[in-house]
């Protein structure tokens, strides 16, 4: 089975992407955030046209948003409102997988702002609560076998998920304060299924600033885009790819697809 987990910055502007995605990847389900689209205005006869023809999708006016695409069956779950504001940023579905059923849930995590400070910015503060929410759930239900979480965490946590630690330590995605809150996250059960690809010490981003024009060249990314697996199902991962030619794409989001291959 495969994954795809894309930040897409807008569906209904970037629809048309989609296509190339699936040509170049061929997944099996695709995890989309940021769609910035309500449930009422989402183009629900696209996915089928693709060759999708399940979906879950929970969206707002101009901002936030989820949506999973699949061919396989799916179900789609009760979830916690975090921190009760009802901001649609998380999915929980259960996939009819070849080997059984598969809880799949699909995370945009805020991006808390310019300020690594929870008194001073309220988007920090909201941050840090969602992600220690999130955890505090997954300790106590549980993380059950056979699942999978993805999405923009908006987090870089490893010293070279950032172009440059040093540089980064005060600046909102890799400040300590973050990194702990999800790596406490993380060891609730779930394993991070790129790096066992890639080892620690390499260099792996999936998102580019706009700002810069030649991305390539300076090559200042962040790895905020994640793929977590439970640990039964570590020993069936087959190999991933950080699509990175979909940075190129006209009119695309600054962060690219990431992709898992699992038997599951």
């Amino acid at each position: 089975m495969r994954i795809v987990t894309w930040n897409i910055n807008s569906l209904r502007l970037r629809l048309p992407l989609l296509d190339r995605l699936i040509a170049a990847l061929d997944p099996d389900v695709i995890c989309l955030q940021e769609t910035k689209v309500p449930d009422d205005l989402f183009p629900d006869a696209a996915p089928a046209a693709l060759g999708y023809p399940h979906v879950a999708r929970r969206g707002m006016k101009g901002y936030n948003g989820v949506a999973i695409l699949s061919r396989l069956p799916l179900r789609l779950v009760d979830a916690p409102d975090w921190c009760s504001r009802g901001d649609c940023r998380h999915l929980q579905v259960h996939i009819d997988a070849p080997g059984g059923v598969v809880e799949l849930h699909d995370f945009y995590v805020p991006a808390g702002g310019d300020i690594p400070d929870r008194v001073e910015n309220p988007k920090f503060a909201h941050k840090l609560d969602f992600v220690a929410e999130a955890a505090g759930w997954f300790a106590a239900s549980g993380v059950r076998p056979r699942s999978v979480l993805v999405g923009d965490l908006n987090i870089a946590p490893l010293e070279h998920d950032v172009w440059s630690h040093k540089q980064l330590l005060d600046v909102v995605s890799h400040t300590p304060v973050e990194v702990a809150a999800l790596l406490a996250w993380q060891h609730t059960g779930f394993a991070d299924a790129i790096r066992h690809f890639v080892p620690a010490h390499e260099k792996l981003y999936t998102w580019w600033s706009y700002r810069n024009r030649d991305w390539r060249a300076s090559d200042r990314g962040r790895r905020l885009d994640h793929i977590w697996v439970s640990r039964d199902l570590v020993a069936g991962l087959r190999r991933y790819e950080i699509f990175k030619d979909a940075r190129d794409w006209p009119q695309t989001s600054d962060h690219v697809p990431v992709m898992l291959e699992l038997d599951a």
